[in-house]
Protein backbone atom coordinates (compact mmCIF):
# COMPACT_ATOMS: atom_id res chain seq x y z
CA UNK A 1 0.00 0.00 0.00
CA UNK A 2 2.49 2.40 0.77
CA UNK A 3 3.38 4.86 -2.37
CA UNK A 4 0.37 3.51 -4.22
CA UNK A 5 -2.26 6.47 -3.75
CA UNK A 6 -1.48 10.24 -3.73
CA UNK A 7 -5.23 11.72 -3.33
CA UNK A 8 -6.91 10.23 0.41
CA UNK A 9 -10.74 11.21 -0.27
CA UNK A 10 -12.36 10.62 3.26
CA UNK A 11 -16.13 10.69 4.07
CA UNK A 12 -17.24 13.00 7.01
CA UNK A 13 -20.03 11.44 9.34
CA UNK A 14 -19.15 7.59 10.56
CA UNK A 15 -15.12 7.95 8.98
CA UNK A 16 -13.50 11.11 10.97
CA UNK A 17 -16.51 11.57 13.30
CA UNK A 18 -18.55 10.09 16.06
CA UNK A 19 -21.64 11.30 15.00
CA UNK A 20 -24.33 8.18 13.56
CA UNK A 21 -25.89 8.14 16.92
CA UNK A 22 -27.13 11.21 16.54
CA UNK A 23 -27.71 11.49 13.15
CA UNK A 24 -30.05 8.59 13.77
CA UNK A 25 -31.60 10.30 16.56
CA UNK A 26 -32.13 13.08 14.35
CA UNK A 27 -33.68 11.33 11.63
CA UNK A 28 -36.06 9.49 14.01
CA UNK A 29 -37.24 12.63 15.94
CA UNK A 30 -37.87 14.70 12.07
CA UNK A 31 -39.99 11.33 11.25
CA UNK A 32 -41.96 11.86 14.85
CA UNK A 33 -42.55 15.76 14.10
CA UNK A 34 -44.55 15.19 10.68
CA UNK A 35 -46.91 11.68 12.31
CA UNK A 36 -44.65 9.92 10.09
CA UNK A 37 -43.41 6.28 10.55
CA UNK A 38 -40.20 6.02 12.99
CA UNK A 39 -37.90 4.25 11.40
CA UNK A 40 -36.01 1.88 12.94
CA UNK A 41 -32.32 2.71 13.98
CA UNK A 42 -30.81 0.64 11.03
CA UNK A 43 -32.94 1.69 8.37
CA UNK A 44 -32.04 5.28 9.24
CA UNK A 45 -27.98 4.34 9.45
CA UNK A 46 -29.23 3.14 5.66
CA UNK A 47 -29.54 6.55 4.09
CA UNK A 48 -25.83 8.37 6.17
CA UNK A 49 -23.99 9.57 3.40
CA UNK A 50 -26.97 10.63 1.29
CA UNK A 51 -28.39 14.34 0.76
CA UNK A 52 -30.63 14.92 3.05
CA UNK A 53 -33.11 15.24 0.74
CA UNK A 54 -32.04 12.40 -1.37
CA UNK A 55 -32.25 10.57 2.54
CA UNK A 56 -36.05 11.59 3.36
CA UNK A 57 -36.87 10.18 0.06
CA UNK A 58 -35.28 7.02 0.47
CA UNK A 59 -37.11 6.71 3.73
CA UNK A 60 -40.65 8.03 3.08
CA UNK A 61 -41.32 7.81 -0.88
CA UNK A 62 -44.99 7.59 -0.35
CA UNK A 63 -44.57 10.75 2.15
CA UNK A 64 -45.54 14.60 -0.39
CA UNK A 65 -42.60 16.10 -1.08
CA UNK A 66 -43.97 19.01 1.73
CA UNK A 67 -43.96 17.30 4.59
CA UNK A 68 -40.88 16.30 3.10
CA UNK A 69 -39.60 19.63 3.32
CA UNK A 70 -40.94 20.21 6.85
CA UNK A 71 -39.05 16.78 8.15
CA UNK A 72 -35.60 18.30 6.29
CA UNK A 73 -36.31 21.64 8.18
CA UNK A 74 -36.66 19.87 11.56
CA UNK A 75 -33.67 17.69 11.10
CA UNK A 76 -31.56 20.25 10.47
CA UNK A 77 -32.16 22.04 12.88
CA UNK A 78 -32.25 20.08 15.26
CA UNK A 79 -28.84 18.53 14.39
CA UNK A 80 -26.86 21.86 14.07
CA UNK A 81 -28.22 22.56 17.89
CA UNK A 82 -25.29 20.71 19.21
CA UNK A 83 -22.09 21.68 18.59
CA UNK A 84 -19.54 19.64 16.82
CA UNK A 85 -16.39 20.10 18.56
CA UNK A 86 -12.70 18.41 18.22
CA UNK A 87 -14.06 16.08 20.53
CA UNK A 88 -16.29 14.46 18.56
CA UNK A 89 -13.62 13.44 15.80
CA UNK A 90 -12.46 9.50 16.51
CA UNK A 91 -9.40 9.61 18.98
CA UNK A 92 -6.65 10.02 16.62
CA UNK A 93 -7.96 11.07 13.68
CA UNK A 94 -6.42 14.68 14.11
CA UNK A 95 -3.20 13.38 14.68
CA UNK A 96 -3.15 10.75 11.62
CA UNK A 97 -4.59 13.58 9.32
CA UNK A 98 -1.86 15.62 10.46
CA UNK A 99 0.76 13.25 9.77
CA UNK A 100 -0.97 12.08 6.38
CA UNK A 101 -0.44 15.96 5.49
CA UNK A 102 3.50 15.81 6.34
CA UNK A 103 3.80 13.00 4.56
CA UNK A 104 2.68 14.51 1.04
CA UNK A 105 -0.59 13.02 0.96
CA UNK A 106 -3.30 15.43 -0.34
CA UNK A 107 -6.69 15.31 1.46
CA UNK A 108 -10.22 15.92 0.80
CA UNK A 109 -13.82 15.63 2.05
CA UNK A 110 -16.58 14.07 0.14
CA UNK A 111 -19.83 13.99 2.19
CA UNK A 112 -23.37 13.82 1.84
CA UNK A 113 -23.59 17.09 4.07
CA UNK A 114 -24.36 20.45 2.53
CA UNK A 115 -22.13 23.46 1.94
CA UNK A 116 -23.31 25.00 4.83
CA UNK A 117 -23.53 22.28 7.34
CA UNK A 118 -19.33 21.14 6.63
CA UNK A 119 -18.11 24.63 6.91
CA UNK A 120 -19.66 24.86 10.16
CA UNK A 121 -18.50 21.40 11.44
CA UNK A 122 -14.90 21.94 9.87
CA UNK A 123 -14.85 25.64 11.47
CA UNK A 124 -15.92 23.25 15.03
CA UNK A 125 -13.54 20.74 14.94
CA UNK A 126 -10.46 23.13 14.13
CA UNK A 127 -9.39 20.66 11.08
CA UNK A 128 -10.53 22.47 7.90
CA UNK A 129 -7.16 23.48 6.63
CA UNK A 130 -5.86 19.72 6.60
CA UNK A 131 -7.95 19.52 3.15
CA UNK A 132 -7.23 20.93 -0.22
CA UNK A 133 -11.07 20.68 -0.98
CA UNK A 134 -13.89 19.41 0.53
CA UNK A 135 -17.25 18.66 -1.70
CA UNK A 136 -21.05 18.78 -0.58
CA UNK A 137 -23.56 17.28 -1.75
CA UNK A 138 -26.03 20.57 -2.03
CA UNK A 139 -23.04 21.77 -4.72
CA UNK A 140 -22.67 18.47 -6.52
CA UNK A 141 -24.44 15.08 -7.32
CA UNK A 142 -25.33 12.98 -4.12
CA UNK A 143 -23.53 10.33 -3.38
CA UNK A 144 -23.44 7.39 -4.87
CA UNK A 145 -23.06 9.43 -8.16
CA UNK A 146 -19.46 9.91 -8.73
CA UNK A 147 -19.28 13.61 -9.83
CA UNK A 148 -17.92 14.52 -6.04
CA UNK A 149 -14.82 12.54 -6.50
CA UNK A 150 -14.26 13.40 -10.31
CA UNK A 151 -14.49 17.16 -9.31
CA UNK A 152 -11.48 16.26 -6.68
CA UNK A 153 -9.80 14.16 -8.70
CA UNK A 154 -10.15 17.47 -11.34
CA UNK A 155 -9.24 20.04 -8.83
CA UNK A 156 -6.04 17.74 -7.73
CA UNK A 157 -4.86 16.97 -10.92
CA UNK A 158 -4.73 13.45 -10.01
CA UNK A 159 -5.88 10.42 -11.83
CA UNK A 160 -8.46 7.89 -10.34
CA UNK A 161 -5.21 5.04 -10.30
CA UNK A 162 -3.39 7.53 -7.24
CA UNK A 163 -6.95 8.01 -5.55
CA UNK A 164 -8.50 6.29 -2.67
CA UNK A 165 -11.68 6.84 -0.88
CA UNK A 166 -12.53 5.81 2.69
CA UNK A 167 -15.73 5.97 4.07
CA UNK A 168 -18.22 3.99 6.75
CA UNK A 169 -21.19 3.49 4.50
CA UNK A 170 -22.31 1.80 1.21
CA UNK A 171 -22.90 5.12 -0.49
CA UNK A 172 -19.13 5.55 0.10
CA UNK A 173 -18.10 2.42 -1.35
CA UNK A 174 -20.29 2.77 -4.50
CA UNK A 175 -19.73 5.62 -5.18
CA UNK A 176 -15.67 4.82 -5.69
CA UNK A 177 -16.79 2.22 -7.92
CA UNK A 178 -18.78 4.39 -9.95
CA UNK A 179 -15.84 6.40 -10.15
CA UNK A 180 -13.62 3.62 -10.94
CA UNK A 181 -11.33 4.42 -7.69
CA UNK A 182 -10.12 1.92 -4.88
CA UNK A 183 -11.46 2.17 -1.51
CA UNK A 184 -11.34 1.48 2.10
CA UNK A 185 -14.03 0.16 4.21
CA UNK A 186 -14.00 1.52 8.17
CA UNK A 187 -16.51 0.06 10.66
CA UNK A 188 -16.59 2.49 13.14
CA UNK A 189 -19.73 4.27 11.40
CA UNK A 190 -22.84 3.11 9.37
CA UNK A 191 -22.46 -0.04 8.01
CA UNK A 192 -20.36 -3.69 8.85
CA UNK A 193 -17.94 -5.24 7.40
CA UNK A 194 -19.66 -8.21 5.89
CA UNK A 195 -22.19 -5.56 4.21
CA UNK A 196 -19.05 -3.31 3.24
CA UNK A 197 -17.41 -6.02 1.84
CA UNK A 198 -20.24 -6.45 -1.01
CA UNK A 199 -18.09 -3.26 -2.31
CA UNK A 200 -14.91 -4.98 -3.12
CA UNK A 201 -12.77 -2.01 -0.93
CA UNK A 202 -9.17 -3.19 -0.51
CA UNK A 203 -9.72 -3.42 3.65
CA UNK A 204 -12.10 -3.12 5.81
CA UNK A 205 -10.61 -1.47 8.70
CA UNK A 206 -12.38 -0.91 12.47
CA UNK A 207 -11.17 2.36 13.01
CA UNK A 208 -10.29 4.89 10.17
CA UNK A 209 -6.91 5.69 12.41
CA UNK A 210 -5.44 2.50 11.18
CA UNK A 211 -4.98 3.75 7.70
CA UNK A 212 -2.21 5.33 8.48
CA UNK A 213 -0.02 2.32 9.36
CA UNK A 214 -1.47 0.82 6.51
CA UNK A 215 -0.54 3.19 3.33
CA UNK A 216 2.79 4.93 4.96
CA UNK A 217 4.16 1.39 7.28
Amino acid sequence: MKDRFDLLIFDWDGTLVDSIDWIVHCVQSAAESCGCAVPQPEAAKDIIGLSIQEAMNTLFPEVASAIQKQMVSHYSQLFFSKQTTSEDLFAGVEKMLIELKQAGYQLAVATGKSRAGLDKVLQGTGIGDLFCITRCADETASKPHPLMLEQIMQHTGISPERTLMIGDSIHDLQMAKNAQISSIGVTCGAHSKEILQQYQPLFCLEQTTELLELITG
